[in-house]
């Protein structure tokens, strides 16, 4: 490496540079000693040999924690100081369930998902209950394990052949942030998180789409890249030089080839995009089915707003439509594309929220933290319409029957994904990890296809 480096530098001396250009060859010469210092690296993955019938997830992650007896599980009899303003729950077109009466798009959809309403892990922090429940692991222990979303990204991802420049785990828009989501298996498996605001033409994907660069700008900086790189043209036949040259082209694939096009919301027709709805969640729903229908594993929409200790009717009454608009528009979307029999949609937040209301002050009518009892919306992908599992009692305080535990529902997404739940994760100390523990009260057989 040193007589490369050292010809390299030899190189740079013999030529006029500006500041923009040296920095350009700089960060090159970064990323290739990065592939030096991690070409070494290799894992030996289990094989896949699990069935199932879905190919993608859309995760609708509800930042924050939703009201189970606000959104499918309403308590009316519980009376005021349970269900608040909303004592009258709407009938759904499947006998028998009713929800929301702020989800009456979603109602007239109900044949087309399952309601898991005896949802429980105890836990009532943010941090620590988003990762029991996309983990499907207690929180503690040496061992920090991954999401669902980078587990199907290791399994449904490059290293089972998977070929496109769109990484296969995408998040809309922001980071969920309150843990790893890769865990242990590292950065190669991390989320492309987009940035940006789907509802704003274009639509800023980090890394991707450049504010203020056009497409000819960017095709100049590649032409004064590829100028200036040197160092493959020393040793072209280097193995480490053909890498970098290799993921360079997939970089520039990436900003420059028609794989961008996916995020390009205005090739949709105005109706479409006006029938998920103009508001950043409707658009995240339309980016999140393209993606899919492009073969993206696992998507993520995380959407904030949904920790309302204070003043929580006012603030879902306002969130609610967007909500209702966006998720049903989506489910009818990938039924009439054939999408939905091999896309699951998975909608859920770390936890609930108190089924008693606080009307005292500070909170004005909010509920808390509730980790105890909630619920889950499952669809696609195998998962059975028309569904619920489990009961909550009369004010939702408690399980009634059939409780649900995270490695219960993360244990049938694998399996409904092709993953065996009991393969073993790579990991750096070489332990036999499974890739998810054991059911604790039951996969949700009852509901899969």
């Amino acid at each position: 490496m040193a007589p490369l480096m050292a010809k390299n530098w030899s190189l740079l001396s013999e030529t006029k540079l500006s500041r923009r250009q040296f920095l350009l060859i700089s960060l090159k010469g970064i990323a290739f000693a990065c592939l030096s210092r991690f070409a070494g690296l290799s894992f030996a993955f289990p094989e896949k040999k699990f069935g199932g019938k879905a190919r993608s997830v859309i995760q609708i992650w509800m930042w924050g924690g939703p009201a189970h007896l606000d959104t499918f599980d309403p308590k009316p009899e519980a009376g005021r100081n349970y269900c608040g303003p909303l004592d009258k729950p709407i009938p759904t077109n499947v006998d028998g369930i009713r929800i929301s009466q702020l989800l009456p798009l979603l109602a007239q959809q109900a044949d087309k998902f399952s309601i898991i309403r005896s949802m429980t892990h105890g836990i009532n922090g943010h941090e620590t209950a988003a990762y029991r429940m996309q983990t499907g692991r207690e929180p503690g222990g040496t061992l920090v394990y991954p999401s669902l979303g980078a587990v199907t990204s290791l399994f449904k991802g490059y290293d089972f052949g998977y070929q496109d420049t769109i990484p296969p785990y995408i998040v809309l828009t922001t980071s969920q942030g309150r843990f790893s989501e890769t865990g242990f298996l590292g950065p190669k498996y991390q989320p492309l998180v987009t940035g940006g605001d789907p509802n704003r033409d274009p639509f800023l994907v980090e890394g991707f789409v450049l504010q203020g660069i056009s497409r000819e700008k960017q095709v100049q900086r590649r032409q004064l890249a590829e100028a200036f790189d040197r160092l493959a043209k020393v040793y072209p036949e280097h193995p480490l030089c053909q890498k970098f040259e290799e993921t360079t082209a997939k970089a520039y694939e990436s900003v420059l080839g028609e794989a961008i096009k996916v995020f390009d919301l205005t090739l949709e027709k105005a109706e479409s995009r006006e029938r998920y709805g103009r508001t950043w969640f409707g658009q995240a729903c339309l980016a999140a089915r393209r993606l899919v229908e492009r073969g993206v594993p696992y998507v993520t929409i995380n959407y904030p707003g949904w920790d309302t200790h204070k003043r929580h009717f006012e603030t879902i009454q306002r969130m609610m439509p967007d909500l209702d608009r966006g998720m049903s528009t989506l489910l009818v979307d990938l039924t009439e594309r054939g999408l939905l029999q091999q896309t699951i949609v998975w909608w859920s937040g770390e936890f609930g929220r108190t089924p008693r209301i606080q009307w005292e002050a500070p909170w004005y009518g909010g509920r808390n933290h509730y980790g105890r009892c909630f619920s889950v919306v499952v669809a696609g992908g195998g998962f059975k319409g028309g569904k619920v599992l489990g009961r909550s009692n009369r004010t939702g305080e408690e399980v009634e029957d059939r409780p649900v535990y995270p490695e219960d529902l993360l244990g049938s997404l694998y399996e409904l994904l092709g993953i065996d739940p009991d393969g073993l994760l790579p990991n750096p100390r070489n332990l036999k990890v499974p890739v998810m523990l054991p059911p604790r009260a039951g996969r949700l057989h009852e509901i899969m296809a």
